[in-house]
This record gives C-alpha cells, structure tokens and sequence, in this order.
C-alpha cells in the first residue's frame, strides 16, 4: 500500500540550501511507494503546526531544514503514529547527524522513499520538547545571542563562541536528579537524547536516543587555558574522560536558581524561569531511519564540506 508524505519546507533555514527543494523532492520521490505532498512554513512555529494538524492523515511528516525545524515538526509528531522524516538542510543538524541521515538530497530522500520506522525517546523541559539537546549555562547564553545575528552557519556560530567564552563566567546551580541533590558551578549543563548538539560537536559520546534515559552532562567550572583540550575532546567524543565533566543518566531533574535561567531547545533559544522540571518521554515519536546501505558515516570534516554549495 502507498504510503502519504507531507515535506514542510522552512525557506529560512540553514546556509542557503532551500533553493529549488521541491523540484529536487518532486524528482527524486519514488512514486509508486509515495504520494507527497509539500508545504511551505511562514513564521516561527507554523512547522509545529502544520504537523501538528498532519498528524493521523500522513504517514510521514517531513522536516526540510535544521535543528530547529526538526523540533517544530517532531513536536507536532508527539505521541501519534506520524513518523517524523528528515531533510538535513540546517548548520547543525544533530539529530540527524546522529541517526546517520545521509546528507546527499537523492540518498535523504531515498530514506523517506524506503527508509525504516523507529520509535525514539524524547525531553521535556517546562512546558518544551527536546528531540536532541537540551541546556542551561554557556551554550544556552550562546543560543540567544545567535538568535539575533544576521549571519547563519557554522563559522559564524564558532566566531560567536569565540568572541563571548572569554567573558563567559560560570554559575551556581542547586539540582536534583532522581531525588539526589546537588550543588555545582557549572560552565554549562546539557540534558542529552542523543550524543551530539550538531556538528559532530559530541556533548554525550555514549547517549542512546531510545533507552529512557537523559544523559545529564555537568561541566564544571574550569580554567580558560584548558578550553582547547576541551573542544578537541567534544569532537573526539572523550569529553566524558574529562575531569570537568560529570554525566549522569537519569529520568527526572530539577533545577532551582535564584533569578530567571536563558535555556535552549535543540539550538532554539528559550526562557525557563527560576525553576526547571526535566523529564524523559520514553518512545514518544517515531522517526524514519536510514538503512545500514544510506547511513552517513561519521566524519568531522563533513560540517566544513557541508558548506559548499549543495549537489547532487
């Protein structure tokens, strides 16, 4: 029986990429598995609600953009029989780096044509939804600030980091995960699905997306000068060696600060207010995954190769 797709285009999205997408999605559908539709968002949030509204009439709702796009379009997917496609266009694309969604427009989309169906976990922080990564602290400050730049893109992310860490001070925070209290100053602290935020910028190496589980990453205050080791071990995915770094696996986490906390959401700037409720949602969205033959492999060069424009 043929299956019905609904592509949602954000035009907005990633570095430029969304020039002609639907010729190429039109294209390279194989339409004797596949009917589609395509769609186009128009402001912040319409993606969550064309999915939202999709929901229960297409088998698969695809995102066609970044980071924020996905969230937009899984939230809409929550908890139905929807499954959520990918289309990585964006800067960063951690999800689906991390699912080893092939980066080539004809592979992703064979993905949707014949992919397979899988069931992943999800977070919810306050009254948000996190497909990916969540956090407080320094990539949370850093995903405001970018919120407001005109330059999109991988360079200008690293430029933005580059200008702000040295300024950067950490803070104190009073947790409770699964019941056990805590009190740190930490640099950041991220609540992980998957192992990476984007990039191949690996902030919980062993983090499994269908296990039920958050991998909590507490980095500690730490001296300037060890910055590099630091970034060298993100991308190596030993950032769990490190000593500054804590990860915990849990279900539940609270958070209580004396004044309001910035957050982010899969990249997505966000207010959380003095007090944070993390929790898992196990299996809460089915996604459509590459086979062992499309799956991208690993390769830190490939946000830098990603840069050049897009072919076939």
């Amino acid at each position: 029986m043929k299956k019905k797709a609904l592509y949602i285009i954000n035009p907005a999205s990633g570095i430029g990429r969304q020039k002609d997408m639907a010729k190429l999605i039109h294209n390279e559908t194989d339409t004797s598995s596949l009917d589609i539709d395509i769609v186009f968002s128009k402001h912040p949030d319409h993606a969550f609600e064309i999915s939202r509204q999709a929901a229960g009439d297409f088998d698969i709702v695809v995102a066609v953009g970044g980071d924020g796009t996905v969230n937009e379009v899984g939230r809409g997917l929550l908890n139905t029989e929807t499954a959520l496609g990918i289309l990585p266009t964006g800067s960063g694309n951690g999800l689906a780096r991390f699912l080893q969604m092939p980066f080539k427009v004809n592979k992703a989309l064979d993905v949707i044509n014949h992919g397979n169906i899988k069931s992943i976990d999800a977070i919810k922080v306050n009254n948000y939804y996190s497909l990916n990564v969540a956090g407080v602290g320094f990539d949370a400050y850093i995903s405001h600030q970018f919120a407001h730049k005109k330059k999109r893109g991988p360079l200008a992310y690293m430029q933005l980091i580059s200008k702000e860490f040295p300024k950067y001070k950490s803070d104190h925070y009073q947790i409770e995960i699964d019941g056990e209290s805590i009190d740190i100053d930490a640099f950041l602290i991220s609540f992980a699905n998957s192992s990476q935020y984007g990039n191949n910028f690996h902030i919980a190496p062993q983090a499994r997306i269908d296990d039920g589980l958050i991998d909590v990453c507490l980095i500690k205050d730490f001296p300037k000068y060890t910055a590099p080791a630091l970034l060298i071990s993100l991308v190596d995915q030993s950032i769990d060696k490190s000593k500054y770094d804590k990860i915990v696996k849990a279900r539940k986490i609270k958070i209580t600060h004396p004044t309001a906390l910035l957050g982010h959401v899969d990249g997505e700037p966000v207010n959380l207010g003095t007090k944070v409720d993390i929790e898992i949602l196990p299996l809460a969205l089915k996604v459509v995954v590459p086979p062992i033959h499309l799956r991208q492999t690993s390769n830190i060069l490939q946000p830098l190769m990603e840069m050049i424009p897009l072919g076939m």
